[in-house]
């Protein structure tokens, strides 16, 4: 039998369970992020040293957050199914123990962005973790049904770490990307939540479904969908990118719709998990869309991209 969070110390470790403390694959898709938000910053490509620095320095900053954020939740892990075999919830990383890797990972990280690429990059991956560490992790989570809404301005912000690596500016390219990214949030946590929504009930989490119902959850995924496809047009609108972008935010958030409208139908039970599993696909494929339309499109075209003020 596994041990309990309450009986938490440290029972056999391996640096797998430190890796999954980091959320290998959330950190992944910011890193993703990030570095699109490098490469769009400059019409060539960009220097190598910060991007390469500052992907480093963000992914440890992310995964020290997101130790945080397993340690903070510990004891409301080992009560839901889909996180009670965690590192901590399980005991087999102490709490102690925990601190000192999330304390170690973001001091690294952060003394990386501060040498080798930029005081501004640093302070902003500082405020995102103090953000989702602490202030999401320890009292929106529990306080507000939307904890996800003010919570996801944390998790937005990796395209914008990334293009201040490269910048040391924060330019208006950079922030519609972050927006991107915030009206994102909302439905792909929420179709998760519903999905989950007996766990939450269990643990009196006031995530969306369980204080407002999933009729009333399922509308504001379909309102917020809209909301996003409306935004993923916008580097387009103001010549950040091209037709060939175009077609794929098109192609995109017609599926994401999609979803969306099925979900609030509710005619299919899997309709939650694969409203969330294609909200993870949308993201990454917009995201690689946006750096080939960056590169391929001026040349199909002559035009190049002023980052600066935002026309080609």
């Amino acid at each position: 039998m596994s041990q309990t969070y309450s009986e938490a110390v440290d029972g056999g470790a391996t640096w797998r369970d430190y890796y999954q403390m980091c959320k290998p694959k959330v950190v992944m898709l910011m890193l993703l992020c990030a570095a699109v938000g490098a490469f769009l910053a400059t019409p060539g490509l960009p220097p190598l040293a910060p991007v390469l620095f500052g992907i480093l320095g963000i992914a440890l900053v992310a995964g020290s957050a997101a130790a945080v954020n397993h340690i903070a939740d510990a004891s409301i892990d080992a009560r839901m199914a889909r996180t009670r075999n965690r590192p901590v919830a399980t005991g087999r990383v102490s709490f102690g123990r925990g601190v000192v890797f999330a304390g170690v990972t973001g001091i690294i990280g952060m003394a990386i962005l501060v040498v080798f690429v930029n005081p501004l990059t640093a302070w902003l991956n500082l405020a995102s973790w103090v953000g989702y560490g602490l202030v999401y992790t320890l009292y929106l989570k529990r306080a507000t049904p939307q904890n996800i809404v003010i919570g996801g301005l944390f998790g937005a912000a990796p395209p914008l770490f990334g293009w201040t690596a490269v910048t040391g500016t924060i330019e208006p390219g950079a922030l519609l990307l972050v927006l991107i990214i915030f009206a994102w949030t909302p439905p792909h946590f929420w179709a998760l939540a519903i999905e989950r929504k007996d766990e939450y009930e269990t643990i009196d989490m006031p995530m969306l479904p369980v204080t407002h119902g999933e009729l009333y959850t399922k509308w504001h995924i379909l309102f917020y969908t809209l909301i996003l496809v409306a935004i993923s047009l916008m580097p387009f609108v103001i010549g950040m990118s091209g037709l060939l972008y175009l077609a794929a935010a098109v192609a995109l958030g017609a599926g994401f719709l999609y979803w969306a409208v099925v979900l609030l139908i509710g005619r299919n039970p899997r309709a939650p998990m694969e409203t969330f599993r294609y909200s993870i696909l949308y993201l990454m494929v917009l995201f690689v869309f946006l750096l080939v339309d960056h590169y391929v499109y001026p040349e199909l075209m002559g035009v190049g991209w002023s980052a600066a003020s935002g026309t080609r």
